[in-house]
This record gives structure tokens, C-alpha cells and sequence, in this order.
């Protein structure tokens, strides 16, 4: 089956530029077999975990509901570091030294198994070795960057102080951390890909998993029609799908990036960090053998701020500090923060024995997928890893999470009831122009309604199929965007990502 480079989005990454397709087989005998392990979702997680097993010798099916890194994979901005959003003075203290000293040595892992994978595998990805630089522009942000300095010396990881910085930003303090990395993350993941079709792995594509049993500790998984039977199931899908424990402790959050071509022609060779809520991050590419700056931040909660905003605001940053001559690429994608700072990694709570997760992220999803896939092979192949305890899903939250547990969920809550109230009854359909949608009220009737370009309507039940809220038109993306939980849904209704597993039902006008 031949298979198109596509994204979870409307605008093109620059990582989708100029892939070729890939070649996947359907297995034959799907339903006949009982596989050692049922892998969900084609990202760096999912295909990580995949060939890990099957080079343990697990007989594996990675089943993706669309196409392999359809999802975040595809939209991240592939920065390779071993400091995290969730700092380690922030994770010394919710979960003691001994606890920070382990979340470093789970990056540096995860961080590692990416560069051992590319050698191994022989992977062109343009994996570079990179000095991440981190500057202060005000007092308060020096305070953080000594906090953050602080907290790298307290789990090992070396860093200075410099006096410069690559780019012309007035800044007061920076700190420079050598042995960082950069790559281009789908060819990686198609290296991932190729490596586990040699292994004598099994994939199905276009295969959303929306229902799971259990009989005799096997796991029966349903989609499509189709059946597949496994003794442990992998949930590789930031957020398992349908209704479970992860919807309470992360939340949904969208990052921006452009990819911009300088007038000067001089690009930075490190990656570059500021300190300002939300942050930005810079980093140079070469794509389709022209050399870009990618930069990124504007990060907010899924359905909650202007896409288009958000957009506009980080093009306007750029150019305030750039000479930019021509904005190449921009898109947006999607991530979870754990409620206490540490991803959740291990058996999925309230299931059956054998189903397992990987979500809450945070911003480091590379490093911490990467260090997931080996986590949760482990735990299948032995039941044992070493950061089994600290990433447990089912673990005891600190006391200092709470507040923040309270607040993500009384968000949740407030965009249950209010956003029905949101809805615009005075609008028609006929005031939405071309290439435009709009929450509206009909004749009592509540619509999620967007006009092609062809003047074409595409009337929806503006009701999130997973737990109920009202989705928000994301006009960047060209999607319906649920704040709750973080499902989105294309111009048909059509799930992008979950945890929904049901689309949107259509309206005719």
C-alpha cells in the first residue's frame, strides 16, 4: 500500500517536504494470531516500543490509525537535549534528589537510544551534535536561569556561563550546555520503520483501535472491522483512547513553528532557548538543500487561545529580532503536561493486567518516547526497568501537584457548561466566508460549520464524542479542536487525533 506523507494538520511541515512514500504490507492471518504485543500509534513511541520487542523476539502488530508519524512526531521541532520543561530543581522537589537524578538519567537515556538507533540502523536523518545556549532578559529570568544552572549541577549534567549568545537578542545572562542534538524526526521514523519491516514486524495502517476486552488474559483489540488478539497491548498515543484515568492528570497543549529564510544568510549553529512564559526556541535546518531558521513557543492549551493569534504573534517576534525575507513553513502540534512534571509511563490504571500507556510528555517528547519504548519493553520482556516506580501511572501524586490537578480540572469543567453558551444564534450560515468555520445556532440547533473554498458546507455536531464538550475552530490547522481533552477532528468530522475514537456526525443542510 502506498502511502503519502500527511500530518494531523492542514499546513505543511517542513519534515513532510519532498518524502517519498513509504510501502507498507498488511499482514495476512491478523485474526488467527494472538501477538505478544499490539503496539497503538506510528509515532517515535509506538515504532521505538515496536522494534525494541520484535528484537527481543515478541511476535508484534503496530496498528496506526492513519499513517506512520501522522501525529506529533511529525510536527515537532526535533530538538534532542538532556534538560527538560519540567526543570530538575522543580523535580528535586516533588520527587527528592534521588528522583530528579533519574528523570535526568531517563532523558540522557532517551537521548541516547536515538543516537545509538541512527548508527545502528544506518539512519539519514541529519542527526548533528548541537550546545544548546539558554538566555536571561530581565532580573526574574536570571533568577530562573541560576535556578536552572543550579539544578543541572545537581544531577550531573555539565553547563557554563557565557558572555555571548548566537543571536542579536539583548539578553542579561546565559548559560551554554554542550552535547545537545538536532534531527529530521520522520526520516528517523522512517529509518524505525524500515528497521522493524527487516525484523520481521507486522503493521497495519488506517486501523484506529476503538474498543478493547479481555478474555483469558488475552487482550482483544476491535477496528475496522478486523480483530486482533494480543497478550499485552502498548498505547502509543500521548492519550489513550476513549474515556480513562490520563484525561484527569494531563492536559492538551498546541506549540508553534516557523521555518524562515534570513535575508542575511547567517544562521545560528546552536540551539537556542529564552526564558520568557510562553517560551521561544530557535535551531537552523537545511530543507530541500535551503538553509531555514525554524523557531518556535506561543504554546498554549488545545482550543483555548487564536491559532491564527498565536501565528501571527510569533512571525511578529521574529521579525522584532530577525530580517526575515520569506516565511517558508509554519504549522502547529499537539502535546500533554503532566499534572506533577513527570510523564506516565507503565500499565494503564483501571484495565486489565498488560495494557500500558506512554503520555504527559510535557515538550520533550522525543527523548521521553524514546526512553518510554524501552521502559514499557522492558516491563513486557521482564517486568522490570529501573524507572518503573518513578513514571508508574497508578502513582501517588505529590502534595505540591494538587493544586494543579484542581485547576486543570476545574478548567475541564468550565469549558463543559460554558462554552455552550458561547455559541453565536445570531450568525447564519451564509456569513461564513470561504476557507473559514464558525460555532453558529440554527433554528435552536448548535453547528460546528465550515465553507470549503468551493463555497461548499460542512455542517457538524459541535459535540466532542469522547466526553461531551463544545470543540473550537482552529483556523490554522483547519480543524475542531476539543479544550477539554485534546481531541481534533478534520472539516468532516473525521477524528484527527483522540482521545475520541468516534468522529463528528454531519449535519445536512
Amino acid at each position: 500500500m502506498k502511502n503519502s506523507i500527511k500530518r494531523d494538520g492542514s499546513p505543511e511541515s517542513a519534515w513532510q517536504h519532498g518524502l517519498p512514500s513509504v510501502t507498507t504490507t498488511r499482514p495476512s492471518k491478523i485474526n488467527e494470531t494472538v501477538y505478544d504485543c499490539l503496539v497503538v500509534g506510528g509515532g517515535i513511541t509506538g515504532l521505538s516500543s515496536a522494534l525494541l520487542l520484535r528484537n527481543a523476539g515478541k511476535n508484534v502488530i503496530l496498528a496506526e490509525a492513519n499513517t506512520i508519524g501522522f501525529g506529533t512526531t511529525g510536527g515537532t521541532s526535533a530538538h534532542i537535549n538532556n534538560f527538560a520543561d519540567t526543570t530538575y530543581k522543580e523535580a528535586e522537589s516533588a520527587f527528592g534528589k534521588e528522583g530528579a537524578s533519574l528523570f535526568a538519567r531517563a532523558i540522557a537515556e532517551g537521548q541516547e537510544l536515538i543516537k545509538t538507533n541512527t548508527a545502528t540502523h544506518q539512519i539519514d536523518c541529519d542527526y548533528e551534535v548541537k550546545t544548546a545556549i539558554v538566555y536571561a532578559e530581565d532580573k526574574e529570568q536570571v533568577d530562573q536561569l541560576t535556578s536552572l544552572f543550579a539544578g543541572l549541577a545537581t544531577v550531573g549534567i555539565p553547563a557554563r556561563f557565557t558572555d555571548t549568545i548566537p543571536v542579536s537578542i539583548p539578553f542579561k545572562k546565559a548559560i551554554s550546555i554542550a552535547n545537545q542534538a538536532q534531527f529530521h524526526p520522520l526520516k528517523y521514523l522512517r529509518g524505525l520503520l524500515k528497521a522493524y519491516m527487516a525484523a520481521g514486524g507486522n503493521i497495519v495502517e488506517h486501523t484506529r483501535i476503538a474498543k478493547v476486552s479481555t478474555e483469558n488474559e488475552n487482550h482483544i483489540a476491535e477496528a475496522n472491522q478486523m480483530t486482533i488478539r494480543a497478550k499485552n497491548i502498548i498505547y502509543a498515543t500521548h492519550m489513550p483512547p476513549n474515556i480513562n484515568a490520563m484525561n484527569l492528570v494531563c492536559a492538551p497543549y498546541r506549540s508553534y513553528v516557523l521555518g524562515v529564510k534570513l535575508q542575511s544568510g547567517e544562521y545560528p549553529d546552536d540551539l537556542i532557548y529564552d526564558l520568557e512564559e510562553p517560551y521561544h526556541y530557535f535551531r537552523t535546518h537545511t530543507v530541500a538543500g535551503e538553509k531555514l531558521l525554524f523557531a518556535g513557543g506561543n504554546d498554549h492549551k488545545t482550543g483555548h487561545e487564536d491559532p491564527e493569534k498565536q501565528i501571527a504573534d510569533l512571525e511578529k517576534y521574529l521579525r522584532k529580532h530577525f530580517y526575515i525575507s520569506s516565511v517558508k513553513y509554519k504549522w502547529s502540534s499537539q502535546y500533554y503536561i503532566p499534572v506533577d512534571g513527570f510523564p506516565y509511563i507503565g500499565q494503564l490504571p483501571f484495565t486489565a493486567k498488560g495494557i500500558y500507556c506512554a503520555t504527559g510528555f510535557n515538550g520533550n517528547g522525543m527523548m521521553l518516547g524514546s526512553v518510554a519504548a524501552k521502559i514499557l519493553s522492558d516491563l513486557i520482556v521482564s517486568g522490570e526497568n529501573i524507572y518503573k516506580d518513578l513514571f508508574d501511572p497508578c502513582r501517588i501524586k505529590p502534595v505540591d501537584s494538587f493544586k494543579e490537578f484542581v485547576s486543570e480540572n476545574a478548567d475541564v469543567a468550565y469549558h463543559f457548561i460554558a462554552d455552550r453558551f458561547n455559541i453565536h444564534e445570531t450568525d447564519s450560515l451564509k456569513r461564513i466566508e470561504p476557507g473559514t468555520g464558525k460555532l453558529i445556532k440554527v433554528e435552536g440547533k448548535k453547528i460546528a460549520a465550515y465553507r470549503d473554498e468551493k463555497g461548499v458546507m460542512h455542517a457538524l455536531n459541535p459535540t466532542c464524542t469522547h466526553m461531551g464538550c463544545i470543540v473550537n475552530w482552529n483556523q490554522e490547522e483547519l480543524s475542531w479542536d476539543c479544550p477539554c481533552h485534546g481531541a481534533r477532528f478534520d472539516i468532516d468530522g473525521k477524528v484527527l487525533t483522540g482521545p475520541a475514537t468516534i468522529d463528528l456526525s454531519q449535519i445536512q443542510e
